[in-house]
């Protein structure tokens, strides 16, 4: 029995064995591992739960660096930073307030006015698609298809009327987050040399330097994007108010106002946006101004990439248009149409700021070689020489 119990394994010795061959850093590690993950997993929930005022702040903080050189030009001039952001601001609000004010007339006196002229528009529409398509509609025909139309939209109107409250409620967050964007700008605007002391202050030397030189060169570029752009639609807005006043197009101003701003701050498929409304409004009154609007409408966007564009933009915002537009569409793809709106000035912040650290060589071209081109030339004009023909040996 002695023998049997002898023969039997220790037991406590095996676990003796195995604690001691587990290294003693592998727990901790573990638990570091645990800690990492666990952080990552809030990072991202924090993340998300705070994106709205993360856009906000991130928006607050170009719109601070697009308005700072007017600042700054006015600080230098005795003004203190406060009230000088105040201005500005109210400058801005001036000028939105303007075009949003000029725009509900346009669409108000265009409504009415195709309101009054419904009829007339109606028998010309049945007109022309009586003679174009070798139809024979009649006025009841379209008033059979207006009254469905308008079935329709009643509908569609009353189910919207009936999630007023969901209207409502995302309408009082934008205007929070556009008081939260206007609160954050003036501070970032009014405040940006102490911010930026702020932010050095926790930094090394060597990298405070990068800092505020990355912060220089993303106010000079914002601002001279936004500069550049406001220039860019004062011409196009002077330009077609005097095309549309030759051509006799109503609301002229209004219409003209559209196209410079719509064509110059929305990104991509402002361009079609702008010209649409002029052409459409041109429709209604002759085909024939339509097509010509459209055709001063080309000609301008020509004139304006080409010459006018260039001369403006030289000095603010040197941005190659593909990769303005490979800029646009990765914005809208990443954060919808705020990082469409924020992708030109934050890649030429970018661009400018990676081109002040890459140390650049001239291109060594192969050396022209015209003696070398000669001699061939030369050796192949003796090779033809020496060539006897046949039949002028003897000569």
């Amino acid at each position: 029995m002695s023998e049997e119990q002898d023969d039997r394994p220790d037991d406590t010795s095996d676990r003796r064995d195995v604690t001691t061959m587990i290294p003693p850093w592998l727990p901790r590690a573990y638990l570091l591992a645990a800690a990492v993950v666990a952080g990552v997993v809030v990072s991202f929930w924090a993340l998300q739960k705070l994106q709205s005022l993360i856009t906000v702040v991130v928006v607050s903080l170009f719109l601070a660096f697009a308005i700072e050189p007017a600042v700054n030009w006015l600080a230098a001039r005795g003004w203190r930073r406060a009230p000088a952001t105040g201005l500005v601001f109210v400058l801005v609000l001036v000028v939105l307030v303007g075009f949003v004010w000029t725009m509900g007339e346009l669409v108000v006196d265009q409504v009415s006015t195709l309101v009054d002229n419904a009829p007339q528009y109606a028998g010309n529409l049945v007109d022309w698609v009586n003679s174009t398509f070798n139809q024979d509609l009649s006025g009841d025909d379209l008033t059979r298809w207006a009254t469905e139309a308008s079935s329709s939209l009643q509908s569609y109107s009353l189910g919207l009327a009936g999630d007023v409250w969901g209207i409502g409620t995302t309408a009082l967050g934008v205007l929070f987050q556009s008081l939260g964007v206007l609160l954050f700008t003036y501070y970032f605007a009014a405040d940006g040399p102490r911010f930026r002391h702020a932010v050095c202050s926790v930094l090394p030397p060597a990298r405070q330097r990068h800092v505020l030189r990355a912060w220089d060169i993303a106010v000079e570029k914002t601002g001279g994007y936004l500069y550049s752009r406001a220039l860019l639609a004062l011409c196009s807005t002077l330009a077609h108010y005097a095309a549309m006043r030759v051509l006799g197009i109503p609301a002229a101003f209004a219409l003209a106002l559209w196209v410079g701003v719509v064509s110059q701050f929305i990104p991509t498929v402002g361009t079609y946006l702008a010209g649409a409304l002029p052409v459409i409004v041109a429709l209604a009154q002759n085909p024939r101004t339509a097509l010509w609007i459209l055709g001063f409408i080309v000609l301008y966007q020509q004139f304006e990439n080409y010459v006018l564009q260039p001369r403006i933009t030289a000095t603010t915002l040197d941005m190659h248009p593909a990769v303005a537009f490979g800029a646009v569409l990765g914005g809208a793809a990443l954060f919808g149409a705020t990082g469409a709106l924020l992708a030109i000035p934050v890649t030429a912040t970018g661009q400018a700021f990676i081109g002040a650290y890459i140390r650049r060589y001239e291109v060594e071209l192969p050396p022209e070689q015209p003696e070398r081109q000669r001699r061939e030339r030369k050796s192949l004009k003796d090779r033809v020489k020496s060539v006897k023909l046949p039949g002028r040996s003897g000569k």
